[in-house]
């Protein structure tokens, strides 16, 4: 008795602790709690017997020396208070008295029997969910949807599918579930939330509380690293195809667009510049139609354009890459992408090409790919396009799963999902650690799959080898916003879609002059104009502006408009970077982010903010033409297609004529139609008057909005002369931000930011004091300030305040 007693009074004791973990035991399992900072906790649980070492590959960030209140059952900092029930070790998570998120059970171990991972558990983890509690993020699924209640997937890196182990819930806490393996997620509304993962020694998850959308990715972030800056070029039109064949062709590309007078910033050479298959990804050019590659980027440089190319994750058996590897035991077995050694299609199976997967979570593996890599680097290459870094992964089986990784230390089963990030990490951490560069070159990535905290290494995710359809266009607004929501902000897809083939009705190629594609392609384009990277491509049909018509033709003209647009954006667009890397912001923001009090916009799908001004409301349906239904296969062939509805011979559009669409405004703002001016109420469905020339987008009352000159490509003309657009109904604040446009000199505070305030009851816009400086900074400059109505007023700018009264 007086021993039950003692243990009550000890359980009442409150102890104040910092900067350590608390341990409990329940019901065999060991629990460790842990904060990081006293919005985040780390939580891992083990069964008694089993000591568990795990080295970590996402979380960077080391626990702060957290002031913590343990009491018993429970320890508390002054945000987030974690309570176990000491008989099941279940966990509940509160702030401020209020229940955030509870488990539903304790942690099961379900031990692996046979094999390498014996020895080890496939680990679950189940959790409540209030009943209509929304929940966000975890990567970017293929289905159309943002909520993932009901969802019940199989989180694999694939071709069109990432996923990234971040959740968050719009009561804003937020989960990363730190695993590698594949990880079966379920919610249930009879057994509830779940992470189940094929291979763990215990159950490690991070919980956060952001209190919002915003918050949790800052959380997110702090734990697995911020977002460099991009280049500013890199803001600009990109052009590219399934493939460009010679060196004259890409150059050709680059020729036309500066001839035609259409702005253009990047070119990308694809895949098979190294020649054949048995020469993949040889990180050289091997061919005669690009005998002097170097001298291609040259003039690719010259021609004030910027030069990107195509490097995989596998190497063939006759490059040095794929020897080297292969000496010290640094390759997998298993069938990757190109399976035959002939380059034409179906594959010549019975040809193999005997390319592998090298182990990118081997840092020797790393260095020798690297080493390889940096021929192109010092050719003049600015950009990467790492491609099938899934990777591409044919007829798997459980020997596959069994192979060795981490040259030994782990196996392939256990680290699969984490391939993308060590692989990219691998290229962003040399690239930084090479001084030789002159002028230093930001490192600038674009990758098909990403795993979390991929955002801290120079690399943005393109949504892979989507199908040319408007199902599949309208996926990718929900795919790319799911995708801020873990974290990493840098998102793209192949406007117009990958394959395309199923609109070549009047021959090859002849896609561009199909009715169909035309309306497609540009509603595509006009989505693309909001992502952070704006990038044509595709196979199937060449997707240059002068495939689709010539100047003075409607769907020509109208592309012309929507890239001439992209670059009035850029100084919002590059003001954004610096809050994305600064401030921990998004560019893609679901309407939740910043109406989180309006239910209406939870579940919405088609609509979003770019950074926190600008609503777009892209167009997502045909209005000009039929829909065509197709089915493309990415993962197995290119010649998988299913077409219905084939209304390809429909001639005299009218592309010119109006029509109409429906969008939905949030409570919360008065909002103005960018084009027009006219401002509506929020919390209300209206009809717009359309036109294929224009996507709908909004602007929130309070905005100041910077548009600079229309211009040929970044940096061809100075932002000395910018457009200030004001939109009265709210005070407002913005900051526009520059710096030399590349290098990391902005880590070391070399840059520029100019604040700009609007007093709505005073009708008056405060351009604030320069602060900051950077060589070749604009000294003396124009800004017109404009209001939706047309009024608008000139005034110079020398970097003192000024006031403009309007």
């Amino acid at each position: 008795m007086r021993r039950n007693v003692l243990a009550v009074l000890l359980c009442m004791i409150t102890m104040a602790v910092s900067g350590s973990p608390v341990e409990w035991q329940a019901g065999g399992t060991v629990v460790t709690v842990e904060f990081y900072t006293p919005q985040i906790v780390r939580v891992v649980k083990a069964p008694v017997d089993h000591p568990y070492q795990k080295e970590g590959l996402v979380v960077i960030a080391k626990p702060e020396d957290v002031k913590v209140t343990h009491h018993g059952n429970s320890v508390s900092s002054d945000v987030l208070t974690v309570k176990i029930d000491l008989k099941t070790g279940v966990l509940t998570f509160a702030t401020k008295g209020k229940t955030l998120l509870r488990e539903r059970s304790a942690a099961t171990f379900e031990p692996r029997t046979e094999g390498p991972d014996k020895g080890k558990f496939r680990v679950t983890q189940s959790f409540t969910l209030d009943k209509d509690e929304a929940i966000y993020g975890l990567g970017t699924f293929q289905n159309g949807k943002m909520n993932r209640r009901g969802e019940h997937k199989l989180m694999e890196q694939s071709n069109l599918e990432d996923f990234q182990n971040v959740l968050q819930s719009i009561k804003g806490w937020g989960i990363y579930w730190d695993n590698y393996s594949r990880t079966q997620f379920d919610d249930d509304a009879k057994e509830g939330m779940s992470f189940s993962s094929e291979v763990g020694d215990c159950t490690d998850y991070y919980f956060t509380y952001g209190g919002s959308a915003d918050g949790v990715i800052a959380e997110i972030r702090h734990l697995t690293g911020d977002v460099p800056m991009f280049p500013l070029w890199t803001y600009g039109f990109w052009q590219c195809k399934e493939r460009y064949k010679s060196a004259a062709e890409l150059i050709g590309v680059v020729d036309k667009y500066r001839e035609l007078q259409v702005p253009l910033d990047g070119i990308v050479q694809d895949w098979q510049y190294w020649g054949s298959n048995y020469l993949w990804n040889a990180m050289d050019f091997l061919t005669e139609e690009y005998a002097n590659g170097e001298q291609m980027i040259s003039d690719v440089h010259q021609r004030h354009a910027h030069f990107m190319i195509s490097i995989w994750a596998s190497f063939g058996p006759k490059t040095k890459a794929y020897r080297q590897l292969h000496e010290k035991g640094l390759l997998f077995d298993f069938d990757t992408w190109p399976q035959s050694g002939l380059t034409f299609w179906p594959p010549r199976l019975d040809y193999p090409s005997g390319v592998r997967v090298y182990d990118a979570f081997s840092k020797d593996a790393r260095d020798i790919y690297w080493q390889n890599l940096k021929t192109l680097l010092d050719k003049g290459t600015d950009a990467w396009w790492m491609d099938s870094t899934d990777p591409d992964f044919f007829n798997p089986t459980e020997a596959n799963y069994d192979h060795p990784a981490a040259g030994g230390k782990s196996t392939w089963r256990a680290l699969r999902n984490a391939f993308p990030l060590e692989t990219v990490k691998g290229v962003y951490q040399n690239q930084r650690a090479v001084r030789t560069a002159s002028p230093e070159k930001r490192v600038f990535i674009m990758t098909r799959s990403a795993f979390a905290g991929q955002q801290h290494y120079g690399s943005g995710l393109w949504s892979g080898d989507v199908a040319s359809s408007w199902d599949m266009l309208r996926k990718q607004v929900p795919a790319g916003l799911s995708y801020s929501l873990t974290g990493c902000p840098n998102f793209n897809t192949d406007i117009g879609g990958f394959f395309c083939g199923s609109y070549n009705t009047k021959g090859s190629g002849s896609a561009p002059q199909n009715p169909q594609f035309q309306e497609l392609y540009v509603r595509w384009m006009q989505y693309g104009l909001f992502c952070p990277v704006f990038r044509s491509h595709g196979a199937d049909a060449p997707r240059e502006i002068w495939q689709f018509g010539k100047k003075g033709e409607p769907i020509y003209d109208i592309i012309e408009q929507t890239i001439r647009l992209r670059y009035r954006l850029i100084p919002y667009l590059y003001s954004i970077a610096w809050q994305v890397t600064s401030n921990n912001e998004s560019y893609l923001r679901p309407l939740f982010s910043d109406f989180a009090s309006d239910r209406h916009v939870w579940e919405m799908t088609d609509e979003f903010m770019l950074g926190r001004n600008i609503l777009a409301a892209p167009i997502l349906n045909p209005q000009y033409t039929e829909e065509q239904i197709v089915k493309e296969d990415a993962m197995t062939g290119w010649d998988k297609k299913e077409v219905k509805n084939d209304k390809a011979e429909v001639k005299n559009i009218q592309w010119n004529e109006p029509k109409t669409a429906t969008k939905y405004l949030p409570k919360g703002a008065l909002w103005y139609d960018f084009w027009t001016g006219q401002s509506y109420r929020g919390g209300q469905t209206v009809t717009l008057t359309t036109h294929l020339s224009r996507v709908p987008m909004f602007v929130r009352a309070g905005s100041i909005l910077p548009l600079g000159p229309e211009m040929q490509y970044t940096g061809e003309k100075a932002w000395d002369q910018l457009e200030i657009r004001v939109y009265p109904g709210a005070d407002g604040d913005f900051t526009l931000y520059e710096d030399e446009g590349d290098g990391y000199n902005y880590e070391r505070g070399i840059y520029t930011t100019l604040s700009f305030h609007w007093d709505d009851h005073q009708r008056t816009l405060t351009i604030g004091q320069r602060k900051g400086q950077y060589p070749g900074m604009i000294t003396n400059r124009k800004f017109t300030v404009v209001l939706p109505d047309g009024t608008s007023q000139t005034v110079n700018y020398s970097g003192t305040e000024v006031k403009v009264q309007l």
